[in-house]
């Protein structure tokens, strides 16, 4: 396995647990019944920043 493909399957693996951490932010806020902002801002980011680190992963995995 070289560098490239090793960095492809990092930068996923940390895209996933973002996601999954921003979703479990999500629907913890909202079961909770917590009427505030913050939590829903943080889960976006998590969100937000999953979706690009798997973006990322998937264009540097095509090119290679």
């Amino acid at each position: 396995m070289d560098l490239r493909s090793r960095r492809v399957d990092t930068v996923r693996a940390f895209g996933t647990v973002s996601l999954v951490a921003g979703f479990m932010t999500s629907l913890l806020t909202m079961s909770s019944g917590y009427t505030g902002l913050k939590p829903h801002i943080l889960a976006a980011i998590l969100i937000l920043t999953g979706i690009g680190l798997r973006i990322e992963a998937a264009i540097t995995d095509r090119t290679s």
